[in-house]
């Protein structure tokens, strides 16, 4: 089994992968006479394919135990798909790039808390991954018609880990 050891999350590591979803960076402005911080356009939602359209939804994940076997990744041919944490608790993230026949070698970061991220579609990533306890996400991805998942089962597991110190 393939050990891999889950790496912060930031703006320029996961620059390859999606968007880093946070109130970081320099795009935010008063609203509201002050009383409101505006942080814009965070990440791009797309929604490609027959009827696509655009989602908002809410899902509760359950808690992963760690060392995570990971052995099947997935990804969203017509969409992108956006994970914002509803509490400031950290998760997993793992996606890959594209191999010559599926996903290559998995990448594991680890989510300041409060960081959310945003998939491009046809990115290969690992299911919504808690940590700790159970975990409420705003999540938004494409709806439409056509089969929007894709999943890929691995010949051999990854093993992922935390860096020392993460509860």
């Amino acid at each position: 089994m393939t050990r891999i050891v889950a790496r912060p999350l930031t703006r320029e590591n996961f620059a390859e992968f999606g968007e880093v979803i946070d109130m970081g960076g320099g795009n935010h402005y008063p609203i509201n006479g002050g009383k409101a911080e505006r942080y814009h356009d965070l990440a791009t939602a797309e929604a490609q394919g027959p009827n696509g359209r655009v989602l908002i939804s809410m899902v509760r994940g359950t808690h992963y135990d760690f060392p995570l076997k990971l052995t099947m990744v997935e990804r969203h041919p017509f969409g992108s798909q956006a994970f914002i944490p509803l509490s400031p608790r950290p998760f997993l993230v793992v996606v890959c790039h594209d191999g010559d026949d599926g996903p290559g070698e998995p990448h594991a970061f680890l989510t300041a808390p409060g960081q959310g991220v945003n998939y491009p579609r046809n990115r290969w990533h690992g299911v919504l991954t808690p940590i700790g306890e159970g975990q409420d996400f705003l999540v938004v991805d494409r709806g439409g018609d056509g089969a929007n998942l894709e999943e890929c089962h691995f010949s051999h597991a990854y093993e992922i880990h935390l860096p020392d110190g993460t509860a």
